[in-house]
């Protein structure tokens, strides 16, 4: 799955939305290909995320820089992990504008471990509080697209 994905993204055949209900991309599951496209995303921000963010904490001088957003944008790739490859079909607003507010929450408390991914050094404390608050937020939408609390 990785190694194919990487194939298509050297030949420019990423697919940044999910198949419509009952599509497909040639893939024996339907939005396989979708999910394999955002995890290769995902890891692409987090470690361009890591490079740059520890890279422009040392050149400001402080250790978690508010101007530095690849965070927060890393944490939302994590949070939207997986959501349309459950069902084709919640890809509408409510699923996105929970996901957000669930991420804003959980990286503004900082419930344990949170907080505590902040102390990693560098550009990895920068980055792993806000993929530590993607996945909490991450697995409740998850939650709520099972229970299908919004429709």
């Amino acid at each position: 799955m990785g190694l194919t994905s990487l194939v298509r993204w050297g030949t420019a055949n990423i697919k940044f939305a999910p198949p419509v209900a009952g599509g497909s991309w040639n893939s024996p599951v339907p939005g396989l290909d979708f999910l394999s496209d955002q995890i290769m995303l995902s890891v692409i921000v987090m470690v361009v995320g890591v490079w740059t963010a520890h890279r422009a904490a040392r050149h400001l001088q402080q250790k978690d820089p508010q101007i530095i957003v690849i965070d927060e944008v890393s944490g939302q790739c994590i949070t939207y992990l997986g959501l349309w490859t459950m069902a084709p079909s919640p890809s509408n607003w409510k699923y996105l504008l929970l996901g957000f507010i669930l991420f804003r929450v959980f990286d503004i408390w900082k419930p344990f471990p949170v907080r505590q991914a902040e102390s990693l050094h560098g550009g990895w404390g920068i980055m792993a509080d806000d993929w530590v608050a993607g996945i909490y937020a991450g697995l409740l939408l998850w939650g709520v697209q099972a229970t299908g609390l919004l429709k």
